[in-house]
């Protein structure tokens, strides 16, 4: 069932339309997902409500339906324990859809997922959540973007290599965590490519180095940040009891945040 106006826990706007990139819908999912624009956001074919988790495996395209919280999944809230509007199984493709508020845990990839295209109007608890747990577990970002993101946009609790590639980012707090206190500690790997950040933010990765996780970071944009407060690696030494993280320092080394300082570029 949809409504024209869904719900907003706490009612943004959006920013702009495919038409200022001279792009359809239709071309995006035809042509697959083009570099995304902090500016610009896809305005959705319909809104769905979603009262409890959906379980998705295979290939599903929404074809750019907003999809949101409502019931158990409407509070609107920052609760760690809040279901996800969708539940990825190992190999689920993920296409054309977006996310709006309320937004609960966001998605949940159980394995190996491919999120293509996938929008976040208004961040929860986290847009995405990556729990697999095998070391060769791959979660692929093509395209898309998330703002308004209190805390985390994607939170990396499993094993294996996440790859994220032209993405916006908009109004945040930490664009990617290696988890830093999960009862189950594992290397991560993170690789960001044509990543677009608009300011405010505080991190754009933050890494475990005593568990030897790494990121590597590629054309990555900062706009709006003119005093550089984001911290494009910040480093912890994680742990699994649950405290808090201390840190371990932060910027480009050759084992853990491996970039340099071409690789950012500030507008």
């Amino acid at each position: 069932m949809t409504s024209s106006a869904p719900p907003r826990a706490r009612g943004r706007a959006l920013t702009g339309s495919l038409a200022a990139l001279g792009l359809s819908i239709g071309m995006i999912m035809t042509l697959g997902a083009p570099p995304a624009s902090a500016a610009t956001w896809p305005t959705a074919t319909g809104s769905q409500a979603v009262s409890s988790t959906i379980s998705l495996s295979g290939t599903k395209d929404y074809g750019m339906i907003r999809l949101y919280g409502t019931g158990d999944l409407g509070s609107g809230s920052q609760d760690e324990d809040q279901g996800p509007i969708l539940q990825l199984a190992a190999g689920t493709v993920l296409k054309n859809v977006i996310i709006g508020a309320p937004a609960a845990d966001g998605i949940h990839c159980l394995g190996n997922c491919t999120l293509q295209n996938v929008w976040w109007e208004d961040v929860g608890e986290d847009a995405a959540t990556f729990k697999g747990t095998s070391s060769s577990s791959v979660y692929t970002i093509s395209g898309g973007g998330a703002k308004e993101a209190s805390d985390k946009v994607f939170q990396f609790n499993g094993a294996g290599t996440l790859n994220i590639s032209n993405f916006a980012v908009k109004n945040f707090g930490t664009f990617v965590r290696s988890c830093g206190n999960c009862k189950t500690q594992y290397k991560r790997t993170i690789n960001l490519n044509t990543i677009e950040t608009t300011y405010k933010g505080s991190k754009l990765v933050g890494i475990n180095t005593n568990y030897g996780d790494s990121a590597t970071l590629r054309g990555i944009t900062i706009v709006g940040d003119t005093s550089k407060k984001i911290v494009p690696c910040q480093k912890y030494i994680g742990n699994n009891t649950g405290a808090e993280p201390t840190t371990n320092g932060s910027g480009p080394d050759s084992s853990y945040c491996k970039y340099s300082t071409s690789d950012i570029t500030y507008k």
